[in-house]
C-alpha cells in the first residue's frame, strides 16, 4: 500500500515520524517480504534500534529483498561480526569541548542539537555514541554558545546530531538568533537525513526564517540512492533552493546499495534535477556493527574514475576519508587517471 502524499494530507512530520516502523517484521510485510529468510538477523535491532518512517518505505520496491533502501534499514545477522579495525567510536568524537560541541576543525564547530534521529541507518558512524551525554537540548544551549563567542576563529556552526531537524522549527530559529547574535559567524550549516525520509520536514517556516538570517545558511542532505528522491521531496527542495538556501548532498559508499557507476551517476543527475550539488561521497566510517557496508578503496577510486569520464566536474562529488584526529577529511581521489568509456 501506498500511502497519499504527505502534503496533500496536511499529515505533520511529527506525525509521520510517530507512525514509523519499529520492528522489521512490521516493515517487510508491508513491503510484502517473508521475514522467515532474515530471523536471525533481525535480532540486530537489540544492537541498534530500528527506525524507518513510512515516506521512506513508501519509496521501497514492493516485493524485492534486495531494494538498495531497505538493506540501508534492515537489521542484518552480519551486524554481529567482530571485524578487526571496527571500533565503536571511529571518529575519535566521544571527548567532546564541551557537552554536545565537537570543536574538530579550527574555524568550524559542530553542536549536536538532538540526539536522535527520524531513520537509524544501520552503517551509522554514530551508533555507539552516548548521545545521553552529548545533547545538551535548549536548556543547555549556553554554554555552547558561550564558547562559540569566545573563539574569533570560528566562522561556522554546524547542526547535526542524531539529526538536528529532529528538533521544532521555534526551537531552531530561537538557537538561530543567538547564534546571529556572534559577531565573527558567517554560515550556519545543517547536516540532516530528515528531508530524505520525511520530506514534510522541509517546512515553509523554517525555509522563511533561514531564508532571512545573517548566516549563510547550507543544507547538507544525506541521500545514497536516486530512489530516494521522489517527486515530493524535489519540489520542496527546489523551493528551498528558489530561497537562497544552499543545497549540498553527501553519500556514503555502500556496498550492496551505490557501489556502481551507474547508480552514482544517477544519483548525481537526480541531485542536480532538485536543485542540490554532490559534494561528498565517503568512504565507510569503520564502526562495529557495518563492515558488511565496506567498499575496498581500489574499487572506490575506479568508481570515481568511471563518473569523472561520464559526469561534468560539478557533479562528481569528492571522495574522502574522515580519519578521527585529523584536521580535515582525507581526499581519496588524488593522483586519479580518468578512464575512457
Amino acid at each position: 500500500m501506498i500511502l497519499p502524499n504527505a502534503g496533500d494530507l496536511h499529515i505533520s512530520w511529527q506525525k509521520e515520524l510517530g507512525q514509523s516502523f519499529t520492528h522489521p517484521e512490521q516493515l517487510l510485510d508491508y513491503l510484502g517480504l517473508d521475514p522467515t529468510p532474515w530471523q536471525q538477523g533481525l535480532a540486530a535491532r537489540k544492537l541498534f534500534a530500528m527506525r524507518v518512517p513510512r515516506p521512506f518505505a513508501d519509496k521501497m520496491r514492493p516485493g524485492d529483498p534486495s531494494d538498495p533502501l531497505l538493506r540501508q534499514v534492515l537489521p542484518l545477522n552480519e551486524e554481529f561480526a567482530q571485524v578487526p579495525g571496527f571500533v565503536t567510536d571511529p571518529l575519535e568524537e566521544h571527548d567532546s569541548a564541551l557537552p554536545g560541541l565537537l570543536h574538530k576543525y579550527r574555524s568550524r564547530v559542530l553542536l549536536v542539537l538532538r540526539g536522535g534521529c527520524a531513520v537509524n541507518c544501520r552503517y551509522c558512524f554514530r551508533r555507539h555514541f552516548p548521545y545521553a551525554d552529548n545533547s545538551p537540548g535548549q536548556s543547555g544551549w549556553q554554554p555552547a554558545v558561550n564558547y562559540i563567542a569566545a573563539h574569533p576563529e570560528i566562522n561556522e556552526v554546524i547542526l547535526s546530531g542524531g539529526d538536528p531537524l529532529m528538533a521544532k522549527d521555534h526551537h531552531i530559529a530561537a538557537l538561530l538568533s543567538e547564534l546571529e547574535a556572534i559577531p565573527h559567524l558567517r554560515r550556519l550549516r545543517i547536516h540532516s537525513r530528515l528531508p530524505v525520509v520525511i520530506p514534510a520536514r522541509l517546512t515553509e517556516e523554517l525555509r522563511e526564517r533561514l531564508s532571512q538570517s545573517r548566516l549563510r545558511p547550507v543544507l547538507v542532505l544525506h541521500v545514497n540512492h536516486a530512489n530516494e528522491i521522489d517527486d515530493d521531496m524535489a519540489r520542496r527542495l527546489q523551493g528551498w533552493q528558489r530561497a537562497g538556501i544552499t543545497l549540498l548532498n553527501q553519500s556514503v559508499l555502500l556496498a550492496g546499495v551505490n557501489d556502481n557507476a551507474d547508480v552514482l551517476e544517477a544519483l548525481s543527475e537526480r541531485l542536480f534535477e532538485a536543485g542540490v550539488l554532490p559534494y561528498y561521497l565517503h568512504q565507510l566510517d569503520k564502526v562495529a556493527g557495518a563492515a558488511h557496508f565496506a567498499v575496498s578503496d581500489e574499487q572506490a577510486r575506479a568508481l570515481m574514475a568511471q563518473l569523472l569520464a561520464r559526469l561534468p566536474g560539478f557533479l562528481v562529488p569528492r571522495l574522502v576519508r574522515e580519519v578521527g584526529g585529523e584536521v580535515s577529511k582525507t581526499p581519496l581521489d588524488l593522483h586519479l587517471e580518468p578512464v575512457k568509456e
